[in-house]
C-alpha cells in the first residue's frame, strides 16, 4: 500500500525481458538501507518487489501481467522513474490510499500553464473512466492528485509546482503514455451499484451506521 506522495525521482539503470518477464534496475537517492529484498516500491505506480538492493540502486522483476498493463515495458536507461516506498504506521497518509495495481494506461492529451501550475489533460480507457469522479482522487505515474474536471474521453489535473519540481511529470510531454489507478473507495462503490443495490435511503444509511436519523 501506498499514498502517492513520491519520495524521489530515479533513473533507470537498466532494463532487459526475458521472455513473458522483465527486470528493471533503477539508481535512487532512497535510503535503502531501510529496504530489505522482498519489499515493495511503487515505480511510476506499480507495485515491485524489491529482489537486489545494493549502493545506491535496487532491482525488482516485473511479471508478464504488469508489463502487459503498465508503461514499465517501454522504459529504457536514462529514464526518469517516480519511486515510493511502501506505507507504514509511522507514514504520514498525506495523499489518498494507493494499492500500486494500475487499472490502465492514459496518454497526455494537452499541457497548458495556468499560472504558475499546469493543467493536463489526460485521455484514458472507458472502464477507467467509469471509477473517476470530480473532485475526487486519481494516481498518474504514481502521484496522488485530484481531478479538477471530467471529459467525455478523459479527465485534467492541475498540478502545483511543488509536484512538478518532486516528479518526473514536467520531462513528460504530449502523446506519452501514464500509468492510471483509481481511487479503491471508487471501485467498492462501482460493484456495490453493479449488484443492483443502489438505492440509497435515509433507512439504509442510517442502518449502516452514516448518520443517526432524529
Amino acid at each position: 500500500m501506498f499514498t502517492g506522495i513520491i519520495e524521489d525521482v530515479g533513473r533507470v539503470k537498466n532494463i532487459e525481458k526475458k521472455g513473458a518477464f522483465g527486470r528493471i534496475t533503477v539508481e535512487t537517492g532512497l535510503p535503502l538501507k531501510d529496504v530489505k529484498i522482498g519489499d515493495s516500491i511503487a515505480v511510476n505506480g506499480a507495485c515491485l518487489t524489491a529482489t537486489r538492493v545494493e549502493g545506491g540502486y535496487f532491482s525488482a522483476d516485473i511479471s508478464g501481467e504488469t508489463l502487459s498493463v503498465t508503461t514499465l515495458g517501454g522504459l529504457k536507461p536514462g529514464d526518469k522513474v517516480n519511486l515510493e516506498l511502501a506505507l507504514t504506521l509511522s507514514k504520514p497518509l498525506g495523499g489518498h490510499m494507493v494499492t500500486g495495481h494500475v487499472d490502465g494506461v492514459g496518454v497526455i492529451r494537452k499541457k497548458k500553464a495556468e499560472g504558475e501550475n499546469l493543467v493536463i489533460e489526460v485521455a484514458a480507457p472507458r472502464e477507467v473512466l467509469a471509477q473517476v469522479v470530480k473532485k475526487g482522487s486519481i494516481t498518474i505515474e504514481g502521484i496522488s492528485l485530484t481531478v479538477a474536471d471530467l471529459l467525455t474521453e478523459g479527465f485534467t489535473v492541475a498540478i502545483i509546482p511543488h509536484t512538478l519540481e518532486k516528479t518526473n511529470l514536467l520531462a513528460m510531454g504530449e502523446g506519452e503514455k501514464v500509468n492510471l489507478e483509481t481511487d479503491l473507495i471508487g471501485k467498492y462503490v462501482q460493484k456495490f451499484m453493479a449488484k443492483g443495490e443502489s438505492r440509497l435511503t435515509e433507512d439504509f444509511l442510517s442502518e449502516h451506521g452514516f448518520f443517526r436519523k432524529r
